[in-house]
């Protein structure tokens, strides 16, 4: 799981230094165009993150999570590109952000993973699209909901995938039936693709959110 994380640790700082390139060179349809794409690396292990202490908050703190003079990070200039339609003042936070995004990959070499961190870890990404993806209220400027959505499963399903082997062989039952929701769910998500992306989330009818929302839930009981 490390190596996993590692790797998509690398790919982040990357595309995070692009991103926030792109925001302090007042580049703002560049930077809206690379916001989302970035973040799924950060979704993909973010029970990583959560476990270092304000890395998270830091990193990915919405409006109203944390005190407005501390409020830094992706959401903060969401806001100013979907919302403000502007990159002034943004520089100092998008430098704040890629080195938040390099010390979350220089603490991955040593966080400690074991396998409750792993279980407790696939659970939460499948919680944190239930009560903050589902309701298109984590990229409420953006709504760029869906790229977060499918890269929270993506980090679930690959901490399944490693404990597959050991689930089989206590539980067959239980491990062929998470491995049908998780494909259920990555078929609910498909049509929803749009080129390397996804379309907008205010694009979603009520019963195909619903119908998300189900299969979510059906995935989040056997796995938890």
């Amino acid at each position: 799981y490390r190596t996993y994380v590692i790797q998509q640790c690398d790919e982040f700082v990357k595309q995070t230094e692009s991103f926030t390139n792109a925001v302090k060179e007042d580049k703002i349809d560049e930077a809206k165009a690379l916001y989302a794409p970035a973040r799924m690396y950060y979704e993909r292990i973010e029970p990583i993150a959560e476990a270092l202490g304000d890395l998270d908050p830091n990193i990915d703190a919405r409006e109203n999570d944390v005190d407005a003079a501390e409020w830094r990070g992706f959401h903060k200039l969401e806001k100013a590109l979907w919302q403000d339609n502007t990159t002034k003042d943004m520089t100092e936070v998008a430098d704040q952000l890629l080195k938040d995004a390099q010390l979350l990959r220089a603490k991955v070499e040593t966080v400690e993973i074991d396998a409750n961190l792993l279980v407790t870890g696939a659970v939460e990404l499948l919680n944190e699209v239930s009560s903050s993806k589902v309701t298109g209220e984590e990229e409420r400027y953006s709504h760029t909901d869906l790229y977060d959505f499918v890269a929270n499963v993506e980090g679930a399903q690959k901490i399944y995938e490693l404990l597959k082997p050991e689930l089989a062989k206590k539980d067959a039952d239980l491990e062929k039936t998470i491995g049908e929701r998780f494909a259920a769910l990555q078929a609910e998500l498909a049509p929803f693709k749009s080129g390397d992306g996804y379309v907008s989330y205010e694009e979603l009818k009520e019963d195909e959110v619903r119908k998300l929302s189900q299969n979510l839930d059906a995935l989040a009981e056997p796995l938890s």
